[in-house]
């Protein structure tokens, strides 16, 4: 294959282009990624998460409403929130990725783990109209493990030994 060498271009100026062109792009696409995180609010603000471009969790927020949520609740929050962050981050450094590099097979690539779109309701925390959470009756105490046979006969007990060795049935 023969380089594509303009009028006066020798090779050696031709893998500098490419070399400037490849810095240029690398440090466009550190750039892009490094703004790439996302901070997302679940629906009713009780939740607040920000993750960094790597999807690592940076920040977590609980509103003044958590605390009224109860623990289920809490925790589908936090969990829906954090998992629309990482959507939204997963779609910004794989758009960047695209800006840079353009569309191709290393751009299909980077798309092909992006995770999936939520459900159409969404995965947020129920709505305040929802029902309450209810809380489970206490469990019944574990049963008593039973007790100890009764003194009954004394365990059997091997013999004395004796000083006939003469018996090769007795391993002992």
């Amino acid at each position: 294959m023969q380089p594509n060498l303009g009028p006066g271009e020798d090779f050696e100026l031709l893998l500098e282009r490419q070399v400037r062109d490849m810095q240029s792009k690398a440090a466009a696409l550190n750039e892009a990624l490094s703004a790439a995180g996302a901070t997302v609010r679940s629906r009713d603000g009780a939740v607040t998460v920000t993750l960094a471009p790597n999807g690592a969790l940076t920040n977590l927020e609980l509103g003044h409403r958590a605390t009224e949520m109860g623990s289920a609740r809490l925790t589908a929050a936090i969990m829906s929130t954090v998992r629309e962050a990482q959507r939204q981050t997963a779609r910004s450094v794989a758009d960047s990725f695209a800006t840079i590099n353009g569309d191709g097979e290393s751009t299909d690539m980077v798309r092909s783990f992006l995770p999936p779109d939520p459900p159409p309701d969404g995965d947020f925390a129920a709505p305040d109209s929802a029902e309450p959470e209810r809380t489970p009756p206490p469990a019944a105490p574990p049963a008593r493990p039973p007790a100890p046979p009764a003194a009954g006969p004394a365990p059997r007990r091997r013999p004395p030994a004796d000083d006939h060795s003469d018996d090769e049935s007795n391993p002992w």
